[in-house]
């Protein structure tokens, strides 16, 4: 969650400056993400940029879709809208009650910014979002909509509706073996391409006097004490429980979805991702960047991509 709009600067010109494709951003209650990116286009470093992902109740579907495509204007490029539900705690304390169904919540949202982002007018009635109306028209360029997934459920709504579905903390036979089949199926049934699949993976250069461990309790400490993260974790596999997130980042590095080695090491292992399925890595390097600072999280990440290239 950047503080300074100058801390994301070192990040996008990785992407600009060597063979990474695109700049992704979580939900930041720092500087909001689409403010940060338009930022750095204003600053001469338009790149592709994604959110992966931002949270539904903090803005309507309308306000979602104008700021994506305002986004895609200043930057020039195509821009991924991944989208995901947030924890009831965060929908309650926002709108007053939890979604009834979060995946049904998120199809309304899905629904409504495919209809506008495709110029339409639209009356939409659903279960929680409704929407009625539509943006004045704009040339942009493309908008691509994420779903955050990490369960079959939440997969085969990928399949029926987004354009790609961004994991997070996935391993890559869970990815090839779980969620991968379900967003095929889901696709077929209702005749669209399947979408591509991006996952987020943490990732750190082994180095004299860094403790592995302590960089992913670092990086994942809230993800792991959620339930649907641990819960995800487990059907992978991993032996891990909300209530212990310090031995279950151990569990991640263990089971190498926290990835570390040398640089050529985790460039090594990243290819499982693409064996299983994924079309897209993010690399992830927010544990050294909490740890050690951003200088350190860049030069990680420059040797990753260097080897990632070769």
């Amino acid at each position: 969650m950047p503080e300074r709009p100058a801390e994301l600067l070192p990040f996008a010109e990785l992407v600009r400056d060597t063979s990474a494709h695109r700049l992704w951003q979580g939900q930041s209650l720092g500087i909001e993400p689409h403010q940060g990116f338009a930022y750095l286009a204003g600053q001469g470093c338009a790149v592709p940029m994604g959110t992966s992902v931002i949270l539904t109740p903090l803005r309507h579907p309308y306000e979602a879709a104008l700021q994506a495509r305002s986004l895609a204007v200043l930057s020039t490029h195509n821009v991924v809208l991944g989208i995901g539900a947030g924890t009831p705690e965060l929908v309650e304390t926002l709108h007053g009650a939890p979604y009834p169904s979060p995946l049904g919540a998120l199809s309304d949202y899905l629904t409504i910014l495919r209809g506008l982002l495709s110029g339409e007018s639209m009356e939409f009635q659903g279960r929680r979002y409704r929407m009625s109306g539509g943006l004045p028209r704009l040339t942009h360029p493309p908008v691509e909509l994420g779903l955050g997934v990490l369960r079959p459920a939440a997969a085969r709504l990928a399949g029926e509706l987004a354009d790609c579905a961004i994991t997070w903390m996935t391993p890559p036979d869970y990815v090839r073996n779980t969620l991968r089949p379900e967003m095929d199926s889901a696709a077929a049934a209702v005749k669209r391409p399947a979408p591509r699949v991006v996952a987020v993976v943490h990732v750190a250069v082994r180095r004299e006097g860094r403790d592995p461990y302590l960089l992913a309790v670092n990086a994942a400490r809230q993800h792991l004490s959620a339930p649907h993260y641990t819960d995800m974790l487990r059907q992978a596999g991993l032996r891990v429980h909300p209530v212990q997130p310090v031995l279950n980042a151990r569990a991640l590095v263990d089971a190498g979805v926290f990835v570390t080695g040398t640089a050529a090491e985790v460039a090594e292992k990243l290819l499982a991702y693409q064996e299983a399925g994924v079309d897209e890595v993010v690399l992830n390097t927010a544990g050294v960047h909490t740890t050690e600072g951003g200088t350190s999280a860049v030069r990680d990440l420059r040797e990753i991509l260097d080897h990632m290239a070769a």
